[in-house]
């Protein structure tokens, strides 16, 4: 028996993101239709190291796969010189359980994370938004930028991070990749970043809010993907309740996982009712944006059936282009 191993460049080749982009759609359509068995990740926690190693798994009969992805998330690596992210996924045959692939899951899952954005804001922004803010300068930032550009005329990017000369070097690269047509520049605040933009997506390890509702412009669409437990939160409650209602990925997950939506729930600031599976809206149940001027949040903690979809299209791709090494086991 053998396994294909892909590495991060192969996961990239096999991918590109405007089918990445489709498997997301695909994905969140399962979820939303009880396709997809999929316990709660399981989470454990390492606080001497700071860090949480994350398991993730999911089984679609009818995609004809099984996933398990292993994910760190050690937001103190960068001062390492380490990744904040590091993880595997491994692929198998759902009919037999055989091992298909092990492949790098840190590239799996910023593509995986910027093709949710990239779905959401394709429902759910204005078709005319071209000024997109990124808050964090992470590994999931530059994703992010490549997922809204693949689906909305962007012609500004503006990038705050934490530490400006972070968001200096992604704005280089950024400003490299996407050519003239696109001014990108680095901004001093959130608050800066965000004023008048048409899209804003979060991918920080943030525990106190970075945005409110006084600092989003109506008509903005929100992408909200870096919180991922109950500690964390990137969005003040005024702004989550002045969106009502909230997209999430699965409102299961999102009552769980989802800092800024468990907050306002308890507060009863939100009701269970006003958490929208973006599923839905891809299935014709949920119009989505309803109006020019309403401001509408993507809520995503991420989900073991989109680390499915997107693998098994780089093992389908993979196969056909014969990318990989194969290892017997």
């Amino acid at each position: 028996m053998s396994v294909r191993w892909l590495t991060a460049a192969e996961v990239e080749r096999c991918l590109p993101m405007a089918e990445a982009i489709d498997a997301m759609a695909e994905a969140f359509a399962a979820v939303h239709a009880g396709r997809v068995a999929m316990p709660l990740r399981l989470g454990l926690e390492a606080p001497a190291a700071g860090g949480t190693t994350l398991f993730m798994p999911a089984h679609d009969p009818g995609l004809g796969y099984t996933a398990l992805k292993v994910v760190s998330v050690y937001p103190g690596n960068p001062a390492r010189g380490l990744p904040a992210i590091a993880g595997l996924v491994i692929l198998l045959d759902a009919g037999t359980g055989r091992p298909l692939a092990v492949m790098d899951g840190r590239a799996l899952t910023a593509l995986r994370t910027g093709a949710a954005s990239g779905i959401a804001t394709r429902l759910l922004a204005r078709p005319d938004a071209s000024v997109l803010a990124v808050l964090g300068a992470g590994a999931q930032a530059p994703y992010q930028v490549l997922a809204v550009c693949a689906v909305r005329p962007i012609r500004q990017v503006r990038i705050h991070n934490r530490t400006r000369a972070r968001a200096e070097a992604l704005a280089g690269r950024l400003a490299a990749r996407l050519g003239p047509a696109v001014e990108v520049r680095v901004a001093a605040t959130p608050a800066e970043a965000a004023r008048g933009a048409h899209v804003i997506c979060t991918a920080t390890a943030a525990t106190e809010p970075l945005l409110g509702a006084a600092d989003v412009a109506p008509g903005t669409h929100v992408n909200a993907v870096g919180s991922f437990r109950r500690g964390m939160r990137e969005l003040a409650r005024d702004l989550v309740v002045r969106a009502r209602p909230v997209f999430v990925d699965q409102r299961e997950a999102a009552r769980e996982e989802a800092g800024e939506l468990i907050e306002a729930l308890e507060a009863g600031a939100l009701a269970p009712g006003d958490l929208v599976e973006l599923g839905a809206v891809l299935a014709g149940t949920h119009p989505g944006r309803v109006d020019a001027d309403q401001v509408t949040i993507f809520k995503s903690c991420g989900l073991a059936a989109q680390d499915l979809y997107a693998a098994a299209r780089v093992w389908e791709r993979a196969q056909a282009l014969g990318v990989g090494r194969d290892v017997a086991l």
